[in-house]
């Protein structure tokens, strides 16, 4: 009875709103930038239209962009419930719409993979469950009954505890040798020797040093030290740092701005409301309003938040390393953890008359496309599937080989894919070892 009342306290009092409403306002504004932002750096040209098609998650192949410019048009749409979520007009229905279409985008292609699509994800269903359009909204203007001061406590902890889940996975993830040894980092910033005036300085091996376990510590430590009140200020010093030179040196677009705004939720909600929020009255009586949906709300919430600490640890049942296979790698937070490259042919031989043709895969994609066709296995087996379909389709039966090789963070190259399997018969499991994918030991 004891433990009940604890977690009824914790979850379900009541405190001051004013964070998860700044938030919102933050929040709606980069779902703005992100999807204008995409128009204009030329991103939906490279990505969904110049391609004749994309390499969908597996499972999701009838996923593909609209026909013709009509992605511009999908992204102005986005924008637009962006907008609408930042000025709190139809909340729910916004961010609806607008997650359903985002989650649509990061399923239809893989070619221009990050984490942060995946978390941008995570972040609008969660934000779909609060209750952040009750202040400072055009909704409360068209209603003022559904004024709102306060929010249950849960609202600020399952945002919190979610940054614990990506941060703490993002830094165990760089305890291998290639990241500790700088190799990863010199790598990256060799990509950006021509940076105008920090160019040359991000070449010092002092600052690869630098770089590398900042990195390790800053991911490991900072929410705890914005949890605890005596380092919180420090701490948010540290992310403005840490993020904006993300943001300039590693160029990944809205999320350093987003990671920034989750420091709202560390901060006392009264100290939020008196900065951001003037006119918004103080709370005065917190109190305990316990749902009548509690024990679905609990059992619910804890299942969600095991699969998130357990879906990150599956490449650990898969054999061999996952920077090798890429098996499990996706939805990891494994970020920025390594640098490929490779080439990739495929023999197709006619079954009927052993006739051999050899093809070179970029002769059907776009030069973004080409970039990770000879590294990624479910990409290698996606195109294989499609050469198979197209062969078929001129009445030939066929077997396909794929030969290639591929290097990990400019290491020797080694051979990826066996080339005496005929990938063409293979089926695709996300959960276990393909073992037409070589050791990765195997020169």
């Amino acid at each position: 009875m004891f433990k009940k009342e604890v977690i009824d306290q914790f979850l379900f009092k009541q405190i001051d709103n004013a964070p998860l409403i700044v938030f919102r306002i933050i929040f709606g504004l980069l779902l703005f930038l992100e999807s204008v932002g995409a128009i204009f750096t030329g991103w939906i040209k490279r990505t969904l239209i110049e391609p004749d098609f994309t390499f969908s998650f597996i499972g999701f192949e009838w996923l593909q962009p609209l026909p013709g410019n009509w992605m511009y048009a999908y992204y102005t749409l986005m924008g637009v419930f962006g907008l609408l979520v930042m000025l709190g007009y139809k909340y729910k229905w916004s961010l609806g719409f607008f997650t359903v279409m985002w989650t649509g985008v990061y399923l239809m292609q893989k070619s221009s993979y990050n984490n942060h699509y995946y978390l941008l994800i995570i972040i609008c269903l969660l934000m779909l469950l609060v209750p952040a359009h009750k202040y400072a909204s055009i909704d409360v203007k068209r209603n003022p009954k559904i004024q709102s001061l306060s929010m249950p406590n849960w609202c600020s902890w399952i945002i919190i505890l979610q940054l614990w889940i990506v941060y703490t996975y993002a830094s165990v993830a760089k305890l291998y040798p290639d990241w500790i040894d700088t190799t990863v980092v010199e790598n990256l910033m060799s990509a950006r020797k021509g940076y105008p005036i920090i160019g040359d300085f991000l070449q010092l091996k002092w600052v690869h040093y630098l770089i590398t376990y900042v990195g390790i510590f800053y991911d490991l430590l900072i929410v705890p030290l914005l949890l605890w009140k005596p380092t919180r200020k420090i701490a948010f010093a540290a992310s403005i740092i840490f993020h904006i030179f993300n943001s300039i040196v590693l160029q990944i677009g809205i999320f350093p701005y987003m990671s920034l705004a989750f420091t709202l939720f560390f901060f006392e909600p009264d100290y939020i409301r008196r900065l951001f929020l003037k006119k918004k009255p103080e709370l005065q009586v917190s109190s305990i309003h316990i749902p009548s949906y509690r024990k679905a709300f609990v059992i619910l919430g804890s299942v969600y938040f095991i699969i998130q600490i357990a879906l990150p640890l599956r490449h650990w049942l898969i054999k061999d390393d996952v920077l090798w296979t890429e098996e499990g790698h996706r939805m990891s937070w494994r970020m920025m953890l390594r640098s490929k490259s490779g080439y990739i042919r495929f023999k197709v031989v006619d079954k009927n008359t052993d006739a051999v043709e050899i093809v070179n895969p970029k002769k059907y994609l776009s030069r973004k496309q080409s970039r990770i066709i000879g590294t990624k296995p479910d990409v290698i087996w996606q195109f294989v599937q499609r050469l198979k379909k197209e062969y078929a389709s001129q009445g030939k039966e066929v077997a396909i080989y794929g030969m290639g090789k591929i290097k990990v963070n400019n290491g020797p190259y080694k051979t990826l894919i066996d080339p005496n399997v005929d990938l063409s018969m293979e089926e695709w499991s996300h959960f276990k070892h393909h073992s037409w994918i070589l050791p990765s030991e195997k020169e």
